[in-house]
Protein backbone atom coordinates (compact mmCIF):
# COMPACT_ATOMS: atom_id res chain seq x y z
CA UNK A 1 0.00 0.00 0.00
CA UNK A 2 1.30 3.15 -0.25
CA UNK A 3 0.57 5.92 2.22
CA UNK A 4 -0.83 9.57 0.91
CA UNK A 5 -0.35 12.65 2.67
CA UNK A 6 -2.69 15.58 1.37
CA UNK A 7 -1.81 19.30 1.80
CA UNK A 8 -4.78 21.23 1.56
CA UNK A 9 -5.27 24.82 0.62
CA UNK A 10 -6.27 26.22 4.09
CA UNK A 11 -3.50 27.19 6.99
CA UNK A 12 -3.81 26.39 10.70
CA UNK A 13 -1.83 29.04 11.75
CA UNK A 14 1.66 30.00 13.13
CA UNK A 15 3.65 27.37 14.25
CA UNK A 16 4.53 29.35 17.88
CA UNK A 17 8.21 28.78 18.48
CA UNK A 18 7.78 27.88 22.04
CA UNK A 19 6.50 25.15 20.83
CA UNK A 20 9.62 23.53 20.74
CA UNK A 21 10.91 24.58 24.15
CA UNK A 22 12.34 22.03 26.97
CA UNK A 23 12.17 22.16 30.83
CA UNK A 24 15.32 21.56 33.04
CA UNK A 25 14.23 20.65 37.16
CA UNK A 26 16.43 20.08 39.81
CA UNK A 27 15.90 16.50 39.56
CA UNK A 28 18.58 14.01 39.40
CA UNK A 29 21.49 14.71 36.83
CA UNK A 30 19.40 17.51 35.08
CA UNK A 31 20.79 20.18 36.92
CA UNK A 32 23.96 19.11 38.83
CA UNK A 33 26.33 17.15 36.38
CA UNK A 34 24.20 17.71 33.71
CA UNK A 35 24.38 21.55 33.30
CA UNK A 36 26.04 22.82 36.37
CA UNK A 37 29.52 21.57 37.26
CA UNK A 38 30.99 24.31 39.25
CA UNK A 39 34.30 26.36 38.03
CA UNK A 40 36.33 24.00 39.53
CA UNK A 41 34.71 20.56 37.66
CA UNK A 42 37.55 18.12 35.92
CA UNK A 43 35.40 18.61 32.67
CA UNK A 44 35.29 22.21 31.03
CA UNK A 45 33.34 24.77 31.96
CA UNK A 46 32.07 28.60 30.96
CA UNK A 47 31.17 30.14 33.98
CA UNK A 48 29.96 26.56 35.24
CA UNK A 49 27.88 25.44 32.96
CA UNK A 50 29.55 22.76 31.13
CA UNK A 51 31.02 23.05 27.78
CA UNK A 52 30.18 20.46 26.17
CA UNK A 53 26.66 20.46 26.64
CA UNK A 54 26.44 24.34 26.42
CA UNK A 55 27.46 23.61 22.78
CA UNK A 56 24.81 21.06 21.83
CA UNK A 57 22.06 23.15 23.46
CA UNK A 58 23.57 26.00 20.90
CA UNK A 59 23.24 24.20 18.05
CA UNK A 60 19.59 22.91 18.79
CA UNK A 61 16.95 25.84 18.19
CA UNK A 62 16.17 26.10 21.82
CA UNK A 63 12.96 29.07 22.14
CA UNK A 64 12.14 28.32 25.28
CA UNK A 65 13.54 27.02 28.84
CA UNK A 66 11.36 26.32 31.70
CA UNK A 67 12.57 26.16 35.54
CA UNK A 68 13.12 25.27 38.02
CA UNK A 69 10.36 22.72 38.17
CA UNK A 70 8.21 20.87 38.14
CA UNK A 71 7.31 19.75 41.58
CA UNK A 72 10.70 21.27 42.73
CA UNK A 73 8.96 24.65 42.00
CA UNK A 74 6.53 24.74 44.60
CA UNK A 75 8.76 24.11 47.12
CA UNK A 76 11.99 26.89 45.58
CA UNK A 77 12.31 29.95 46.96
CA UNK A 78 14.21 31.71 44.53
CA UNK A 79 15.89 34.47 47.42
CA UNK A 80 18.24 31.22 48.19
CA UNK A 81 19.92 31.06 45.00
CA UNK A 82 21.08 34.23 44.30
CA UNK A 83 24.46 36.60 45.85
CA UNK A 84 27.77 35.18 46.33
CA UNK A 85 27.65 31.47 46.39
CA UNK A 86 29.65 30.49 49.23
CA UNK A 87 26.51 32.44 50.98
CA UNK A 88 23.63 30.74 49.87
CA UNK A 89 22.12 27.83 52.42
CA UNK A 90 22.13 24.12 51.84
CA UNK A 91 18.52 23.21 51.69
CA UNK A 92 16.18 20.59 50.88
CA UNK A 93 15.18 18.90 47.64
CA UNK A 94 11.65 17.64 48.86
CA UNK A 95 10.59 15.79 45.90
CA UNK A 96 13.78 14.64 44.39
CA UNK A 97 17.57 13.28 44.81
CA UNK A 98 19.57 14.63 42.73
CA UNK A 99 23.46 15.66 41.58
CA UNK A 100 26.27 13.40 41.45
CA UNK A 101 25.46 12.00 44.90
CA UNK A 102 21.76 11.64 44.28
CA UNK A 103 20.90 13.37 47.85
CA UNK A 104 17.79 15.04 48.75
CA UNK A 105 20.11 18.24 49.10
CA UNK A 106 19.78 21.33 47.76
CA UNK A 107 23.22 23.89 47.47
CA UNK A 108 21.49 26.46 45.38
CA UNK A 109 24.58 26.55 43.52
CA UNK A 110 22.85 27.06 40.49
CA UNK A 111 19.83 29.75 40.97
CA UNK A 112 18.24 32.91 39.18
CA UNK A 113 21.00 34.65 37.75
CA UNK A 114 22.78 31.28 36.55
CA UNK A 115 19.80 30.24 34.69
CA UNK A 116 19.14 33.29 33.06
CA UNK A 117 22.86 33.39 31.80
CA UNK A 118 22.37 29.80 30.22
CA UNK A 119 19.08 31.01 28.64
CA UNK A 120 21.08 33.71 26.73
CA UNK A 121 23.96 31.87 25.90
CA UNK A 122 21.50 29.49 24.18
CA UNK A 123 19.20 32.14 22.73
CA UNK A 124 16.57 30.69 24.92
CA UNK A 125 13.59 32.88 26.24
CA UNK A 126 13.20 32.02 29.92
CA UNK A 127 10.12 30.34 31.70
CA UNK A 128 10.07 30.76 35.81
CA UNK A 129 7.75 28.66 37.52
CA UNK A 130 6.58 30.43 40.75
CA UNK A 131 6.36 28.94 44.26
CA UNK A 132 2.73 28.56 44.98
CA UNK A 133 2.47 25.45 47.16
CA UNK A 134 4.86 26.54 50.04
CA UNK A 135 4.66 30.14 48.72
CA UNK A 136 3.37 33.42 48.92
CA UNK A 137 2.49 36.42 46.21
CA UNK A 138 5.39 38.92 47.83
CA UNK A 139 7.78 36.23 47.15
CA UNK A 140 6.70 35.91 43.37
CA UNK A 141 6.21 39.86 42.69
CA UNK A 142 9.88 40.05 44.29
CA UNK A 143 11.31 37.69 41.98
CA UNK A 144 9.53 39.81 39.00
CA UNK A 145 11.11 43.02 40.39
CA UNK A 146 14.58 41.13 41.34
CA UNK A 147 14.34 39.84 37.36
CA UNK A 148 12.84 42.60 35.69
CA UNK A 149 12.68 46.08 37.22
CA UNK A 150 15.45 48.93 36.16
CA UNK A 151 14.80 51.42 39.12
CA UNK A 152 16.20 51.87 42.67
CA UNK A 153 14.32 49.21 44.74
CA UNK A 154 16.47 47.14 46.98
CA UNK A 155 15.95 44.00 45.13
CA UNK A 156 16.76 45.54 41.74
CA UNK A 157 20.56 47.00 43.53
CA UNK A 158 21.09 43.19 44.63
CA UNK A 159 20.63 42.01 41.16
CA UNK A 160 23.43 44.53 39.65
CA UNK A 161 25.53 43.73 43.21
CA UNK A 162 25.30 40.03 42.17
CA UNK A 163 26.98 41.30 38.52
CA UNK A 164 23.67 41.67 36.47
CA UNK A 165 23.03 45.25 35.60
CA UNK A 166 20.45 45.51 32.79
CA UNK A 167 17.23 43.79 33.92
CA UNK A 168 16.22 39.99 32.00
CA UNK A 169 13.05 40.52 30.83
CA UNK A 170 11.48 37.92 31.56
CA UNK A 171 8.24 37.27 29.96
CA UNK A 172 6.75 33.97 31.28
CA UNK A 173 5.94 33.28 34.55
CA UNK A 174 4.14 30.13 35.83
CA UNK A 175 1.94 30.30 38.57
CA UNK A 176 2.20 27.34 40.55
CA UNK A 177 2.55 23.58 38.92
CA UNK A 178 0.82 20.47 39.32
CA UNK A 179 -1.17 21.71 42.11
CA UNK A 180 -3.53 19.25 41.80
CA UNK A 181 -1.01 17.26 43.14
CA UNK A 182 2.58 18.03 44.50
CA UNK A 183 1.99 21.36 44.04
CA UNK A 184 -0.49 21.43 47.18
CA UNK A 185 -3.42 19.10 46.21
CA UNK A 186 -5.57 22.00 45.57
CA UNK A 187 -9.44 21.77 44.64
CA UNK A 188 -9.84 23.40 41.56
CA UNK A 189 -11.56 25.98 43.11
CA UNK A 190 -9.09 26.58 45.76
CA UNK A 191 -6.49 26.94 43.18
CA UNK A 192 -8.33 29.27 41.10
CA UNK A 193 -8.84 31.50 44.70
CA UNK A 194 -5.11 31.26 45.06
CA UNK A 195 -4.07 31.80 41.41
CA UNK A 196 -6.91 35.07 41.54
CA UNK A 197 -4.02 36.29 44.54
CA UNK A 198 -0.78 35.61 42.63
CA UNK A 199 -2.04 37.37 39.32
CA UNK A 200 -3.13 40.21 41.32
CA UNK A 201 -0.28 41.28 42.50
CA UNK A 202 1.91 39.52 39.53
CA UNK A 203 0.30 41.45 37.00
CA UNK A 204 0.61 44.67 39.40
CA UNK A 205 4.42 44.27 38.84
CA UNK A 206 4.41 43.32 35.62
CA UNK A 207 2.15 46.68 34.58
CA UNK A 208 4.73 49.12 36.74
CA UNK A 209 8.13 47.67 37.21
CA UNK A 210 8.25 45.95 33.67
CA UNK A 211 9.25 47.54 30.11
CA UNK A 212 7.81 43.68 28.31
CA UNK A 213 4.33 42.16 28.79
CA UNK A 214 4.17 39.29 30.90
CA UNK A 215 2.50 36.27 30.40
CA UNK A 216 0.79 33.75 33.37
CA UNK A 217 0.66 30.67 33.07
CA UNK A 218 -2.07 28.25 35.31
CA UNK A 219 -1.88 25.22 36.22
CA UNK A 220 -4.51 22.96 34.09
CA UNK A 221 -5.14 19.02 34.20
CA UNK A 222 -6.00 16.50 31.24
CA UNK A 223 -9.28 16.55 33.65
CA UNK A 224 -12.59 18.53 32.17
CA UNK A 225 -13.63 18.87 35.56
CA UNK A 226 -10.62 20.34 36.76
CA UNK A 227 -10.27 22.90 34.33
CA UNK A 228 -14.10 23.29 34.11
CA UNK A 229 -14.23 24.24 37.60
CA UNK A 230 -11.33 26.14 37.71
CA UNK A 231 -12.49 28.76 34.94
CA UNK A 232 -15.93 28.75 36.57
CA UNK A 233 -14.09 30.05 39.50
CA UNK A 234 -12.18 33.02 38.03
CA UNK A 235 -15.20 33.80 36.35
CA UNK A 236 -14.53 37.06 35.04
CA UNK A 237 -10.95 37.53 36.36
CA UNK A 238 -9.92 34.31 33.43
CA UNK A 239 -8.69 37.42 31.78
CA UNK A 240 -5.57 36.87 34.53
CA UNK A 241 -5.05 33.49 32.91
CA UNK A 242 -2.58 33.46 29.31
CA UNK A 243 -2.16 29.97 28.86
CA UNK A 244 -3.13 27.14 30.69
CA UNK A 245 -0.35 24.27 30.78
CA UNK A 246 -1.71 20.35 30.69
CA UNK A 247 0.99 17.60 31.03
CA UNK A 248 1.39 14.07 29.27
CA UNK A 249 3.72 11.11 30.09
CA UNK A 250 3.48 7.94 28.23
CA UNK A 251 4.74 4.57 28.44
CA UNK A 252 4.65 0.60 26.88
CA UNK A 253 7.08 -1.79 27.91
CA UNK A 254 10.39 -0.96 29.20
CA UNK A 255 12.25 1.33 27.63
CA UNK A 256 14.50 -1.21 25.15
CA UNK A 257 12.91 -4.37 25.78
CA UNK A 258 9.51 -4.37 24.43
CA UNK A 259 6.68 -6.55 22.05
CA UNK A 260 5.73 -5.16 18.89
CA UNK A 261 2.21 -4.76 20.94
CA UNK A 262 3.89 -2.28 23.39
CA UNK A 263 5.96 -1.18 20.61
CA UNK A 264 2.67 0.27 18.90
CA UNK A 265 1.19 1.29 21.94
CA UNK A 266 3.75 3.90 22.84
CA UNK A 267 2.51 5.44 20.03
CA UNK A 268 -1.04 5.00 21.09
CA UNK A 269 -0.70 6.21 24.45
CA UNK A 270 1.15 9.47 23.23
CA UNK A 271 -1.94 10.59 20.72
CA UNK A 272 -3.86 11.17 23.74
CA UNK A 273 -2.28 14.25 23.62
CA UNK A 274 -4.47 15.54 20.91
CA UNK A 275 -7.52 14.84 22.80
CA UNK A 276 -5.76 16.99 25.82
CA UNK A 277 -5.05 19.70 23.12
CA UNK A 278 -8.82 19.46 21.93
CA UNK A 279 -10.65 19.01 25.28
CA UNK A 280 -8.48 22.14 27.11
CA UNK A 281 -9.03 24.52 24.17
CA UNK A 282 -12.81 23.22 24.21
CA UNK A 283 -13.25 23.88 27.69
CA UNK A 284 -11.77 27.42 27.16
CA UNK A 285 -13.85 28.30 24.70
CA UNK A 286 -16.84 27.35 26.61
CA UNK A 287 -16.42 28.16 30.06
CA UNK A 288 -14.00 31.94 29.12
CA UNK A 289 -15.26 32.92 25.69
CA UNK A 290 -13.44 35.65 23.83
CA UNK A 291 -10.44 35.01 26.19
CA UNK A 292 -8.15 34.20 23.70
CA UNK A 293 -5.83 31.42 26.40
CA UNK A 294 -3.46 29.57 25.23
CA UNK A 295 -2.78 25.25 25.75
CA UNK A 296 0.35 24.72 27.10
CA UNK A 297 2.19 21.18 27.06
CA UNK A 298 5.03 22.32 30.11
CA UNK A 299 5.72 18.59 30.59
CA UNK A 300 5.89 15.86 28.28
CA UNK A 301 7.24 12.78 27.10
CA UNK A 302 8.35 8.86 27.39
CA UNK A 303 8.56 7.69 31.35
CA UNK A 304 9.76 4.53 31.21
CA UNK A 305 9.28 1.90 33.96
CA UNK A 306 12.93 1.87 33.88
CA UNK A 307 13.39 5.84 35.24
CA UNK A 308 14.27 4.87 38.47
CA UNK A 309 16.96 6.77 40.47
CA UNK A 310 17.41 10.22 39.45
CA UNK A 311 14.71 9.01 36.67
CA UNK A 312 17.58 8.59 34.42
CA UNK A 313 16.34 6.00 31.48
CA UNK A 314 17.56 4.94 27.85
CA UNK A 315 16.70 7.20 25.25
CA UNK A 316 15.55 5.10 22.05
CA UNK A 317 14.84 5.40 18.74
CA UNK A 318 11.38 4.38 19.51
CA UNK A 319 11.40 7.45 22.01
CA UNK A 320 12.53 9.57 19.13
CA UNK A 321 10.15 8.51 16.53
CA UNK A 322 7.07 9.21 19.68
CA UNK A 323 8.19 12.52 19.73
CA UNK A 324 8.41 13.09 16.09
CA UNK A 325 4.49 12.31 16.45
CA UNK A 326 3.71 13.97 19.09
CA UNK A 327 5.67 17.52 17.40
CA UNK A 328 3.00 16.78 14.27
CA UNK A 329 -0.04 17.21 17.03
CA UNK A 330 1.55 20.46 18.10
CA UNK A 331 1.93 21.24 14.98
CA UNK A 332 -1.61 20.43 13.72
CA UNK A 333 -3.13 22.33 16.78
CA UNK A 334 -0.70 25.74 15.85
CA UNK A 335 -4.32 27.47 16.60
CA UNK A 336 -4.83 26.67 20.05
CA UNK A 337 -0.79 25.23 21.21
CA UNK A 338 1.13 28.40 22.34
CA UNK A 339 3.94 26.18 23.76
CA UNK A 340 5.37 23.35 24.84
CA UNK A 341 8.71 21.66 26.79
CA UNK A 342 9.49 18.40 26.70
CA UNK A 343 11.05 16.79 29.93
CA UNK A 344 13.54 16.93 30.24
CA UNK A 345 16.28 19.33 28.78
CA UNK A 346 19.62 16.52 30.31
CA UNK A 347 19.80 13.55 31.69
CA UNK A 348 16.06 12.69 32.90
CA UNK A 349 13.36 11.27 31.25
CA UNK A 350 13.16 11.53 27.56
CA UNK A 351 15.86 14.25 27.66
CA UNK A 352 17.98 15.90 24.31
CA UNK A 353 21.22 15.59 26.16
CA UNK A 354 23.49 13.25 28.05
CA UNK A 355 26.41 13.35 30.31
CA UNK A 356 28.97 11.51 31.64
CA UNK A 357 32.18 12.31 33.47
CA UNK A 358 34.08 13.06 30.09
CA UNK A 359 31.21 14.09 27.58
CA UNK A 360 28.02 15.31 26.62
CA UNK A 361 26.34 13.45 23.46
CA UNK A 362 22.65 14.37 21.86
CA UNK A 363 20.11 11.81 21.83
CA UNK A 364 17.78 10.16 19.20
CA UNK A 365 15.43 12.95 20.61
CA UNK A 366 17.48 15.69 19.86
CA UNK A 367 18.06 14.49 16.36
CA UNK A 368 14.27 14.74 15.75
CA UNK A 369 13.73 18.48 17.30
CA UNK A 370 17.20 19.22 15.09
CA UNK A 371 15.52 17.74 11.83
CA UNK A 372 12.24 19.72 13.23
CA UNK A 373 13.98 22.92 13.10
CA UNK A 374 12.47 24.16 9.68
CA UNK A 375 8.89 24.52 11.26
CA UNK A 376 9.54 26.69 13.88
CA UNK A 377 7.76 29.79 13.50
CA UNK A 378 6.18 28.67 9.61
CA UNK A 379 2.92 28.47 8.85
CA UNK A 380 1.37 25.04 9.59
CA UNK A 381 -0.24 24.17 6.72
CA UNK A 382 -3.37 21.38 7.13
CA UNK A 383 -2.66 17.95 5.80
CA UNK A 384 -4.53 14.82 5.87
CA UNK A 385 -2.64 11.63 5.62
CA UNK A 386 -4.22 8.25 4.25
CA UNK A 387 -2.35 5.46 5.92
CA UNK A 388 -3.19 1.98 7.41
CA UNK A 389 -3.80 1.96 11.28
CA UNK A 390 -2.60 -0.67 14.21
CA UNK A 391 -5.01 -0.89 17.47
CA UNK A 392 -3.09 -2.26 19.89
CA UNK A 393 -5.32 -1.44 23.02
CA UNK A 394 -9.23 -0.76 22.92
CA UNK A 395 -8.81 1.89 25.61
CA UNK A 396 -6.23 4.30 23.33
CA UNK A 397 -6.24 5.77 20.20
CA UNK A 398 -5.69 3.97 17.16
CA UNK A 399 -2.16 3.97 15.75
CA UNK A 400 -1.66 5.76 11.92
CA UNK A 401 1.27 4.31 10.80
CA UNK A 402 2.34 7.33 8.99
CA UNK A 403 2.47 10.73 10.54
CA UNK A 404 3.25 14.00 9.26
CA UNK A 405 3.75 18.05 9.68
CA UNK A 406 3.72 20.47 6.79
CA UNK A 407 4.67 24.18 7.20
CA UNK A 408 5.73 26.98 4.92
CA UNK A 409 8.33 29.94 5.38
CA UNK A 410 10.30 32.17 3.75
CA UNK A 411 12.66 29.25 3.10
CA UNK A 412 10.05 27.36 1.37
CA UNK A 413 7.74 23.96 2.20
CA UNK A 414 9.13 21.96 5.10
CA UNK A 415 7.89 18.22 4.84
CA UNK A 416 8.36 15.69 7.80
CA UNK A 417 7.04 12.04 7.89
CA UNK A 418 7.48 9.74 10.19
CA UNK A 419 7.07 6.00 9.81
CA UNK A 420 5.84 4.13 12.97
CA UNK A 421 5.46 0.95 11.18
CA UNK A 422 7.92 -1.06 11.91
CA UNK A 423 8.37 -2.45 8.19
CA UNK A 424 9.30 0.32 5.21
CA UNK A 425 6.23 2.07 3.77
CA UNK A 426 5.94 3.89 0.45
CA UNK A 427 4.32 7.69 0.89
CA UNK A 428 3.36 10.05 -1.61
CA UNK A 429 2.85 14.01 -0.34
CA UNK A 430 0.75 15.54 -2.63
CA UNK A 431 1.31 19.33 -1.52
CA UNK A 432 -1.98 20.48 -4.07
CA UNK A 433 0.05 22.66 -6.58
CA UNK A 434 0.35 23.03 -10.60
CA UNK A 435 3.71 24.15 -10.09
CA UNK A 436 6.40 22.44 -10.54
CA UNK A 437 8.42 21.51 -7.26
CA UNK A 438 12.04 20.43 -6.96
CA UNK A 439 13.53 18.75 -3.46
CA UNK A 440 16.10 21.54 -1.62
CA UNK A 441 17.42 18.78 0.60
CA UNK A 442 16.20 15.95 1.98
CA UNK A 443 17.20 14.38 4.97
CA UNK A 444 16.39 10.50 6.56
CA UNK A 445 16.96 9.63 10.82
CA UNK A 446 17.45 6.09 11.86
CA UNK A 447 17.16 4.13 8.60
CA UNK A 448 18.25 0.35 9.77
CA UNK A 449 18.21 1.44 13.27
CA UNK A 450 17.00 -1.13 15.80
CA UNK A 451 13.74 0.65 17.18
CA UNK A 452 15.33 -0.65 20.86
CA UNK A 453 19.07 1.26 19.92
CA UNK A 454 19.37 4.09 22.76
CA UNK A 455 22.47 6.45 22.55
CA UNK A 456 25.48 6.16 24.60
CA UNK A 457 28.45 8.53 24.43
CA UNK A 458 30.19 5.52 22.04
CA UNK A 459 27.13 5.26 19.78
CA UNK A 460 25.59 8.67 19.31
CA UNK A 461 26.82 9.87 15.91
CA UNK A 462 25.06 6.28 14.69
CA UNK A 463 22.51 8.42 15.37
CA UNK A 464 22.97 11.38 12.61
CA UNK A 465 21.18 12.39 9.69
CA UNK A 466 21.66 11.05 6.69
CA UNK A 467 20.99 12.28 3.00
CA UNK A 468 17.62 10.89 1.46
CA UNK A 469 16.45 10.03 -2.04
CA UNK A 470 12.91 11.64 -2.38
CA UNK A 471 11.35 12.05 -6.43
CA UNK A 472 9.59 15.33 -7.27
CA UNK A 473 7.02 13.95 -9.57
CA UNK A 474 4.55 16.40 -11.73
CA UNK A 475 1.42 17.86 -10.53
CA UNK A 476 3.73 18.65 -7.19
CA UNK A 477 3.96 15.20 -5.80
CA UNK A 478 6.71 13.97 -3.70
CA UNK A 479 7.59 10.44 -3.47
CA UNK A 480 9.57 8.33 -1.01
CA UNK A 481 10.24 5.19 0.66
CA UNK A 482 10.48 5.74 4.60
CA UNK A 483 12.34 3.17 6.42
CA UNK A 484 11.14 1.17 9.24
CA UNK A 485 10.98 3.53 12.19
CA UNK A 486 12.62 6.15 10.76
CA UNK A 487 11.75 9.78 10.32
CA UNK A 488 12.20 12.31 7.03
CA UNK A 489 12.21 15.84 6.78
CA UNK A 490 12.12 17.35 3.29
CA UNK A 491 12.12 21.09 1.63
CA UNK A 492 10.61 21.88 -1.42
CA UNK A 493 11.64 25.43 -3.46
Amino acid sequence: MTDTVRVHEESVGRIEPGIYGHFAEHLGRCIYGGLWVGEDDAVETVDGVRTDTLELLQDLETPVLRWPGGCFADDYHWEDGVGPREERPDRRNLWWAQGRDKAPEESNDFGTDEFLALCESIDAEPYLAANVGSGDPGEATDWIEYCNYDGETTLAERRRENGREEPYGVAYWGIGNENWGCGGNYAPAEYARDYRRFATYMRAAGRTLCEEDLEFIACGDTSDEWNREFLRELGEEAHMVDHLSVHRYYEAGAATDFSDEQYYRLFADSLQLADDIERAAATVEAHAPGSDIGIIVDEWGVWHPDAESGLEQPNTVRDAVSAAGVLDIFNRHADAVTMANIAQTVNVLQCLVETDEERAWATPTYRVFDLYEPHIGATARRSTVETEERNPAEDLPAVPLVSASVSESEGGTFVTLSNRDLDARDVRVDLATDERVDVADAELLFAGADPAAASTATNADEFAPEAASVDAESGGVLAAEVPGSAVLGVRVE
